[in-house]
């Protein structure tokens, strides 16, 4: 249970590292643990690319909205939905693939974050540090660029990878109450809304969240500042459109 605790229950998003590199045969270890995750039908349709040079990094930070971090940490990973290569297996042995369609873009993209986050788990468990950035799907096209991905290839998500620098508080989490339905899913009422909302509302940087931005509650600073309407249905057009340049809109 200590273990469980330290692992799962402790764990933080760390966004500062040290200068430290992190070696090849770990990097390899945790590369190798990753691509041990579930994956449907053991196609294995995703693919992951190492980022270490820093003229690379220079490349990929403006498309991570410049965050700090992916230029100070030691490696980045971008993990992407992959059909390029079972398709080239396939047509190399006479087969012909179906796979050029929005379900298959599903279950690479699955297959992928499956991927990142049991390489996370052993990463973590290794006393090394992850962020996700959520901006690779924002940029995919960009960054489709940058990585020279081919056709069925689209990045799906991005971690910063490092030796902590840092050990922040952790950010809340909803009660278990909130997230889980027995049997049937359990809509929920006003009062239960109120009640599982009302930790994360009265927390201290929530608060200042609400002062900073002019706001009158937290939920507008999500829906006003953070994740915007318009900036949701731009970002939904532009991630669209990258799904069906690389080959995944034949849905007739």
């Amino acid at each position: 249970m200590t273990d469980l605790n330290n692992l799962f229950l402790g764990r933080r998003t760390i966004r500062k590292y040290t200068q430290e590199e992190i070696g090849e045969d770990l990097l390899n270890d945790l590369l190798m643990a990753g691509c041990r995750s579930s994956t449907t039908g053991n196609m294995q349709v995703y693919s992951i690319i190492v980022t270490r040079d820093e003229n690379k990094k220079k490349a990929l930070s403006p498309l991570h909205f410049n965050q700090t971090m992916v230029l100070e940490a030691p490696v980045l990973l971008t993990f992407c939905a992959d059909f390029n290569r079972f398709n080239r297996w396939c047509l190399n042995s006479s087969a012909q693939p179906g796979y050029d369609n929005f379900l298959s873009f599903m279950t690479a993209a699955i297959d992928a974050l499956l991927v990142a986050q049991t390489l996370c788990i052993a990463a973590e468990a290794r006393g090394l540090g992850i962020c996700y950035l959520g901006t690779t799907t924002y940029m995919a096209h960009k960054i489709i660029d940058v990585l020279r991905l081919p056709k069925g290839v689209i990045p799906v998500t991005t971690i910063t990878l490092g030796w902590p620098a840092e050990n922040p508080e952790q950010t809340d989490r909803l009660p278990l109450e909130a997230i889980v339905h027995s049997e049937i899913y359990t809509d929920y009422s006003d009062a239960d809304i109120e009640r599982f909302y009302s930790v994360k509302e009265g927390r201290a940087d929530s608060l200042q969240f609400i002062r900073e931005n002019n706001k009158t509650s937290l939920a507008q600073v999500f829906t006003d500042v953070r994740y915007k309407r318009e900036d949701n249905v731009y970002f939904s057009k532009m991630l669209l459109k990258v799904i069906e340049d690389q080959g995944f809109m034949n849905n007739l």
